[in-house]
């Protein structure tokens, strides 16, 4: 298992690593802000989706030839590993990251990314969140933005835009409104729900899976997913689920995209990507509030 201390330096060498071998395929991109409703939208430009779209085809094309969906994690590529987080749980680079350091927490069995997350993945994210200042999140589904059938969280350091701000919605999480312990926030013209955490949770990552997982169910009832304590099995919705060491906050899903605009959980807190510069124009004409309106459940 992870030594304590150690991620974070197991993940400059194996990035290291892993970009000589050539395992690691990061997407460079290019970025510009658009200001809308108070939140400073970061929007990321790819220059080249063309490696990352010809491994889609390729493994499209195992699937068919074995009549089985093809699964990137089982077996996974040994030079992208990071570490053993549990004995439920391993941490990978992401091998097409756009996004520095970007590393996925993946089940060792199969799960299916539709799956309601259970106490053993609270606990591997609190492994990473304990020794990572990051942002973890979820893409419940693929209406929530899941490219992989595989369940995985994924953790990417803090912060996340080169302004000031750790996450681009910082202003909305700031002046939520609370009615007990589960608050909304205003700002966001779609249904969410958020519960603020005790920075000191982070010095027992197992006291703050146990904490945290009653807090996932409390926030998936809150906007009329199912989920009750002890809950498994096939959640009754997709959602967004986001974290960092001081809140929790639950994105109810419709679509994956709206109007040619992809989005994942980056994309709910306000970190866009498009692939064109016209796309790029685009998303400044409609907005990226009309988008996230459009694939969110509207207030």
């Amino acid at each position: 298992m992870l030594e304590p201390g150690t991620l974070w330096k197991r993940t400059q060498e194996q990035t290291e690593f892993a970009l000589q071998t050539g395992a690691l395929q990061s997407i460079p991109t290019e970025y510009q802000f658009i200001e809308q409703d108070g939140i400073l939208f970061f929007v990321r430009i790819v220059s080249n989706l063309a490696r990352k779209e010809n491994a889609k085809q390729q493994q499209d094309q195992k699937t068919k030839t074995s009549g089985k969906p093809f699964n990137p994690f089982l077996p996974y590529e040994e030079d992208l590993f990071v570490a053993d987080l549990s004995p439920t749980h391993l941490c990978l680079l992401n091998k097409y990251n756009v996004v520095d350091d970007h590393l996925l927490i993946v089940t060792r069995e199969f799960e299916a990314q539709e799956n309601l997350l259970t106490l053993e993945d609270f606990q591997a994210l609190w492994m990473g969140l304990a020794e990572i200042d990051g942002f973890v999140f979820y893409n419940a589904g693929a209406d929530a933005g899941a490219s992989q059938r595989h369940k995985h969280l994924q953790l990417i350091p803090l912060p996340l835009v080169p302004n000031g701000v750790k996450v681009p919605i910082e202003p909305a999480i700031n002046s939520a409104q609370f009615l007990g312990a589960i608050g909304n926030c205003p700002q966001l013209p779609f249904l969410n729900a958020l519960i603020r955490l005790d920075p000191l949770l982070v010095d027992s990552p197992e006291e703050a899976a146990a904490t945290t997982l009653e807090f996932y169910y409390n926030l998936l009832s809150q906007v009329g997913l199912h989920g009750e304590s002890g809950m498994k099995g096939k959640q009754s919705g997709a959602y967004n689920l986001m974290m960092t060491r001081e809140w929790m906050l639950l994105i109810p899903r419709v679509q994956e995209g709206f109007d040619g605009v992809l989005v994942n959980s980056l994309g709910c807190c306000g970190a866009m990507l498009v692939k064109t510069e016209e796309q790029l124009q685009h998303l400044k004409e409609i907005t990226p509030m009309t988008v996230l309106r459009n694939v969110c459940i509207r207030k």
